[in-house]
């Protein structure tokens, strides 16, 4: 039942969540394991004590960033849980960047205190100079021997401070509890600022659709620079007294011994790791925990992969809640075990108020493609902005509504699909294409790897192009590829380009970019279906 009109809400922060756990649950008890080694509710909370109090000393201050540079890990949890007991942002970084790419998210953070794995301390000192807001930077490790330039170096654990001091003044619900950075597909990364109520919101929007229990364990792979592992896993476990495990990173042949030996109900995984379970060699784990995974969550299950879990592992559920973005949480929601039709993403969720609009933001009628604009209906359960970016906030807030920049449609029975992102939404000659249901046709060939569909600028209009890798050893022509597309796609949509390549352009964490596909055009490598003897019968 949807919520009318503005309303507070439930008010909370990470320091209350952890806190209610830990009534509820007691000190004693085994909350998390990571990479087996377990921690109580109570070894969480007087080491995150300790750590409150050494960040101060290291000079962290509320309101100001302590940004980490770290792998899967309880320092990751403790740093969530001393910043929210102090009031500072936690900003988890990819572990992937280095040079230009991580001093610019280290520096646009301004924080004064750094925090990093001893094998991420290198990168940190060779950007040094370019880092002025930097004054300390805590090693995970040994510091090893070479001096920095300006940077005062010191261990970690000597942070754990066992006389603490000065008065902790925890955060309020409206404080910052996070940065989440941006991919950059499109420019330089932003900070999305998240709040501490934001954040507890969206684990609790997804500790109820993903029925979560108390008998629940809720293992990840998912590193700790994405939001996904403190809101999925780890506030959203602590919420309803589940347990949580986090493993050191995702692998295939790693996936169901973790599962099997943690004891796991739920997963979270993300993307290509579902189809690659998929598709893994038969697993003596898997086989003695077949029918035992209550829920495989955390991102869209096709039914052809829903199919293969459930035949291959006994898989009960599958966890596509919604459709969310760091800036807007879940927008649209369902409970997972709630029928729904073929590729739908929820409803609205009581908690915002969602429409799809025109370019002149119109709201357009059920089953018609439009930009997907988002409002809350209570206080902190958005983005509160982009960090030091007023004017790009302010961008994205045209006519006091987030636009969203993606492309969705509803039924007439309220059910939300996503269709696209809006760069990468095709119009034509009158026509609407998806650049995500073409890429999921070409996925489904065998000889192709990657594929990114995209507009290309052909005879004074936007034209189809699909650029792609090829699985290795793969045998196949551009022509023969567009002739296959044919019988599966309606003729306005088969791609008037192909072009196939080694490798496809990328951002440090992987996302194709895809404008750099775009600028690249008609290159001499493209090949033209109006050049060959293919042809179409419009059907």
């Amino acid at each position: 039942m949807a919520r009318e009109g503005w309303s507070s809400g439930k008010q909370t922060t990470v320091t209350e969540v952890f806190e209610a756990a830990l009534a509820m649950r007691g000190p004693s008890f085994d909350y998390i394991d990571y990479n087996g080694r377990k921690y109580t509710l109570g070894e969480l909370q007087e080491r995150s004590i300790r750590l409150a109090h050494g960040l101060l000393a290291a000079g962290a201050r509320a309101g100001e960033c302590v940004t980490s540079v770290l792998d899967n890990s309880v320092e990751q949890l403790l740093l969530l849980l001393a910043c929210s007991r102090i009031g500072a942002v936690h900003v988890p970084l990819n572990t992937a960047y280095k040079g230009d790419f991580l001093r610019h998210q280290v520096a646009d953070s301004a924080a004064p205190v750094l925090v990093a794995e001893r094998e991420y301390v290198e990168r940190l000192l060779e950007i040094e100079d370019g880092l002025p807001d930097a004054r300390t930077l805590l090693v995970k490790g040994e510091i090893g021997a070479r001096p920095a330039k300006r940077l005062d170096l010191r261990s970690l654990d000597e942070a754990f401070t066992a006389n603490p001091s000065e008065p902790l003044i925890p955060a309020k619900p409206s404080d910052l509890a996070m940065l989440i950075y941006t991919a950059g597909t499109t420019g330089p990364s932003k900070g999305c600022m998240v709040s501490q109520n934001y954040v507890c919101h969206m684990a609790w929007q997804i500790a109820e659709n993903m029925l979560y229990n108390k008998d629940d364990v809720i293992w990840t792979p998912l590193p700790g620079f994405h939001a996904n592992q403190y809101t999925a896993t780890i506030l959203s476990s602590l919420m309803v007294g589940a347990r949580a495990a986090v493993y050191t990173r995702f692998s295939v042949s790693n996936f169901w011994p973790e599962v099997e030996r943690t004891g796991a109900t739920v997963t979270q995984i993300l993307s290509t790791m579902v189809a690659l379970i998929a598709d893994a060699p038969d697993n003596d784990a898997a086989k003695r925990y077949y029918g035992k995974l209550r829920v495989a969550g955390g991102t869209p299950f096709p039914k052809v992969l829903q199919d293969k879990w459930r035949e291959r592992f006994g898989a009960h559920t599958f966890g596509q809640i919604g459709f969310g973005l760091t800036e807007c949480a879940i927008v649209t929601s369902c409970r997972v075990d709630e029928p729904r039709p073929a590729n739908a993403s929820g409803r609205v969720d009581p908690d915002f108020d969602v429409r799809i609009v025109d370019d002149h933001d119109n709201e357009v009628a059920p089953g018609t493609p439009g930009e997907i604009i988002v409002r809350p209906k209570m206080p902190h359960v958005m983005f509160e902005g982009y960090w030091r970016r007023p004017a790009e906030t302010m961008k994205v807030l045209r006519n006091f509504w987030f636009h969203t920049g993606d492309i969705g449609r509803f039924d007439d029975d309220g059910w939300f699909y996503f269709l696209d992102r809006k760069k990468d939404y095709l119009r034509r000659r009158g026509e609407n294409i998806s650049s995500m249901e073409l890429e999921a046709v070409f996925r489904s060939h065998g000889a192709i790897r990657e594929v990114a569909v995209h507009a290309v600028l052909a005879d004074m209009e936007d034209d189809v192009k699909v650029t792609c890798t090829l699985v290795e050893g793969a045998e196949v022509t551009e022509e023969e590829l567009c002739r296959w597309s044919i019988e599966k796609l309606p003729y306005f949509a088969v791609p008037r380009f192909i072009e196939f390549r080694p490798e496809l352009p990328k951002n440090p964490v992987g996302r194709v970019l895809k404008y750099a596909l775009r600028d690249d055009g008609i290159t001499a490598a493209t090949w033209d279906r109006d050049k060959s003897a293919v042809q179409l019968v419009k059907r």
